[in-house]
């Protein structure tokens, strides 16, 4: 496996960690679809999670979740539209992002609640 591939696998086991910690139950991860991928659908009390991780080794080039990208979001709400429809949830979604920078003996990670609203 390719380093930068086995440095997203550990960041993403790092989101899952931190998510449970939370109190959020993980119900799917690299969920995909037509195309289109959500790396990890979680549940808390009150919402259905879409959450897109970012893992990076530092933030010299900026901050990882400059890297969720106009297109990105459109692409997590057609996905995340899917699996709604999909999975007949009716409960209010919403989308964050967990980024994480370091090396896989330590991560630096900041979740971020409602990153950025639906739109098409």
């Amino acid at each position: 496996m390719a380093e930068h591939n086995e440095l997203g696998r550990k960041g993403e086991e790092a989101a899952v960690a931190c998510l449970k910690k939370k109190g959020h139950r993980i119900v799917e991860r690299n969920w995909s679809f037509s195309g289109y991928e959500i790396d990890i659908v979680s549940e808390d009390e009150d919402f259905i999670v879409f959450v897109e991780v970012k893992t990076r080794t530092s933030d010299v080039w900026g901050d990882p979740d400059d890297a969720v990208t106009e297109q990105r979001m459109r692409r997590m709400i057609r996905a995340a539209s899917h699996y709604l429809k999909i999975n007949r949830i009716d409960k209010p979604a919403r989308f964050d992002i967990v980024t994480v920078i370091g090396n896989e003996r330590h991560f630096e990670l900041e979740h971020i609640e409602d990153a950025f609203l639906p739109f098409l």
